[in-house]
């Protein structure tokens, strides 16, 4: 049976991967100064952030009913810096509407972009951490069963 904790294993890697796509296009617009990949950064990031909604929901969702116990403090770890993540996503992304729809070209509000991304992908990054480490070092999502030898 499908759970809340497998969907959003399911969900939570696909904003994680567009995120980080966008971030690494938005480095080769501006080594390479081709709008190809200043678009692809664009698209990336609200695709992105749109993922990590459904991803802070499904994870919501996941963790629900865990108050107490040796996960209550990872737990909230987790969802402290993901809601965080999902912020700074928000903020970013509209912000880099607001430049790309107004074609505002100003080498100041370039700089906020990439900066404001950076800090997205830093964000993305310890979100990740404490969710690796809910699974791998606490065992959160895990289910233990005996082989059937049978």
């Amino acid at each position: 049976m499908i759970s809340a904790t497998h969907i959003h294993a399911m969900i939570i890697h696909f904003p994680i991967a567009l995120l980080m796509a966008g971030f690494f296009s938005e480095g080769l617009a501006l080594i390479s100064k081709k709008d190809f990949f200043k678009n692809a950064a664009f698209f990336l990031l609200i695709l992105g952030t749109l993922g990590a909604i459904a991803a802070f929901i499904s994870g919501g969702y996941a963790g629900e009913g865990i108050e107490e116990g040796p996960l209550k403090e990872p737990i909230g770890l987790h969802e402290g810096a993901a809601l965080l993540t999902l912020c700074l996503a928000i903020i970013t992304t509209l912000f880099r509407i607001v430049v790309y729809y107004l074609k505002y070209n100003k080498v100041w509000a370039k700089w906020v972009g990439i900066i404001l991304f950076t800090i997205l992908i830093g964000s993305v990054m310890r979100t990740a951490y404490f969710g690796g480490q809910l699974v791998y070092a606490h065992g959160a999502g895990v289910e233990l069963t005996l082989p059937d030898f049978k």
